[in-house]
């Protein structure tokens, strides 16, 4: 391995990183992919009772869930489970999968992606949620914007048959709803 390869040692503290809001689910960036040349990136997130993220599928990168507070759901195409504390899922790349907070407390989990890179998304969706204001009886979700978004990170959006029936049983804000 070339000595110019190897990533330099990076430390964040206890309740360090970068943080941006999205609505019910921030990111506190952890580590950057481009620290390491874009092998991995990781992210925490926080979700606030009640929030489920939008269905979708990556083209590219595959995402590993460690849970460190509350009762996180996941649901990654027919599979769908709730874990705790200390709880691991890997959700791969071209499966439709959400999670969502399936407790009464906030909960917290951290996200391993690899290859690196589609950490970004969370900071121009952040910036999108501040910028653009979309007309009446719409959502962000309903811009072009969202959209193009969407496309250069290579994610897509769905309706599944099982989201209603999820946004139910765990008494959520359906991902429709969620005001932007």
């Amino acid at each position: 391995m070339d000595p110019s390869d190897i990533p330099e040692v990076k430390v964040v503290p206890p309740g360090g990183g970068e943080s941006v809001g999205i609505p019910g689910f921030g990111a506190v960036f952890k580590l950057h992919s481009r620290d390491n040349g874009a092998r991995v990136a990781i992210v925490e997130h926080p979700f606030a009772v009640g929030t489920i993220t939008m269905p979708h599928r990556h083209t590219r990168e595959d995402e590993h869930s460690i849970v460190l507070d509350g009762e996180i759901g996941f649901r990654s195409d027919a599979e769908e489970v709730v874990l705790g504390p200390g709880g691991y899922i890997t959700k791969p790349r071209g499966q439709m999968h959400a999670m969502w907070n399936a407790g009464t407390v906030p909960g917290r989990i951290i996200e391993v992606i690899a290859p690196g890179g589609f950490e970004s998304y969370f900071r121009e969706l952040s910036e999108l949620f501040t910028s653009v204001k979309p007309p009446p009886g719409t959502s962000l979700r309903d811009t072009t914007e969202f959209g193009e978004l969407a496309a250069r990170y290579g994610l897509t959006y769905g309706t599944p048959d099982w989201l209603d029936d999820v946004v139910t049983r765990y008494g959520l804000r359906h991902p429709r709803a969620t005001a932007d």
